[in-house]
């Protein structure tokens, strides 16, 4: 009885795998507010209804495909953060993160971008939601350096959603970049090293508003 209950599930998981794959093949050409039911059960070979045994609706696909999107990128940007590395290493370090994601991942990364000010709310506050999440871990990684002292948490913060928002899009130029050949993807890598370096050296001289002075770099500093 329990081996057939695990293959049921199995049989489960499998279908509701394909449904997600199906649905991020046709978002390649379209928005989610645009796809249909009927369009991606057809890809998978089920009848519409059988839809429903694995999301209420396409909103609740599409959440799912942010958190496959998404989820696995914070675990590999904080481990670069909570490294002692220089400056300059830990932004090399972080922009490769970011490249082999695209690479691994294209059709996710061009899903999160186009639906992030997207026609489907669920989707949009997935996303937000994430990357809340996201500036927050970064966040306390940069509280926890030895040349945050003094900083405080807004600061802090606010460097943060920096940081994260130009990874996020740093992701989806390089996807875009990835039609055009290797010469655009490397402009963007380059702009992307550049405005991270520009986001230290503002840290190393940023003045909170209460006068006090901040410390060193968000990728940037030493320590």
């Amino acid at each position: 009885m329990s081996h057939t209950v695990g293959v049921r599930q199995a049989q489960k998981q499998k279908t509701r795998q394909a449904l997600l794959d199906a649905a991020l093949g046709l978002l390649a050409e379209q928005s989610l507010s645009s796809l249909g039911l009927r369009e991606v059960t057809r890809v998978v070979g089920i009848a519409p209804t059988a839809f429903y045994r694995h999301f209420k609706d396409l909103g609740e696909l599409g959440v799912a495909l942010v958190e496959e999107a998404l989820g696995s990128l914070h675990a590999m940007v904080r481990a670069i953060l909570a490294e002692q590395a220089g400056a300059e290493e830990r932004i090399d370090r972080t922009i490769a993160v970011v490249e082999r994601h695209v690479r691994e991942h294209p059709a996710h990364v061009r899903f999160v971008a186009r639906e992030r000010h997207g026609g489907v709310r669920a989707v949009r506050q997935a996303i937000a939601g994430e990357l809340d999440r996201f500036a927050e871990e970064v966040a306390e990684a940069l509280k926890s350096q030895p040349v945050s002292e003094g900083w405080r948490d807004e600061d802090v913060r606010m460097l943060a959603e920096l940081y994260v928002d130009r990874l996020v899009t740093t992701a989806a130029e390089l996807v875009d970049a990835g039609d055009d050949g290797e010469g655009a993807a490397a402009r963007v890598v380059r702009t992307a090293r550049r405005q991270l370096r520009l986001i230290a050296v503002g840290r190393r001289h940023w003045v909170a508003e209460s006068g006090g002075e901040g410390g060193e770099g968000v990728t940037g500093g030493e320590g």
